[in-house]
């Protein structure tokens, strides 16, 4: 790689790191002052209330980008908040099912305008 397309590939780099934490920021900000929410919060709720059913732990680790650990403790946060729920796997008892409760879905439902209206003015979608 040449020096000027590594200055090049940097920049874009740091740009797109700079975009991604003003977007994350914005949607801290107004997801926690208008619902109580975080956005980690949220993006579990999200992927919740698109689930067929159940979603497993493990998928929800995936979906919210955190670690295994960190996404354990949110999930312990969201239970007991009643957001969520969870259920042992019939099939595999190693295996943990996360479930929306109706609080839940209410406050997803509630946030979801705020979360698009942020997307909206941070990222001037179509």
């Amino acid at each position: 790689m040449s020096e000027v397309a590594e200055r090049t590939v940097v920049r874009q780099w740091h740009e797109l790191l700079a975009h991604h934490a003003a977007v994350f920021s914005a949607l801290e900000c107004r997801l926690q002052e208008e619902h109580g929410l975080g956005v980690n919060e949220f993006e579990t709720l999200e992927r919740l209330a698109t689930c067929a059913d159940k979603c497993r732990a493990a998928d929800l680790t995936e979906a919210v980008h955190l670690s295994q650990s960190a996404t354990s403790r949110l999930i312990a946060r969201m239970e007991r908040e009643g957001l969520v729920e969870r259920a042992m796997c019939e099939a595999d008892r190693r295996g943990i099912f996360v479930i929306l409760t109706e609080v839940g879905r209410q406050r997803y439902e509630s946030a979801k305008p705020t979360h698009r209206a942020v997307l909206e003015e941070m990222l001037g979608g179509d």
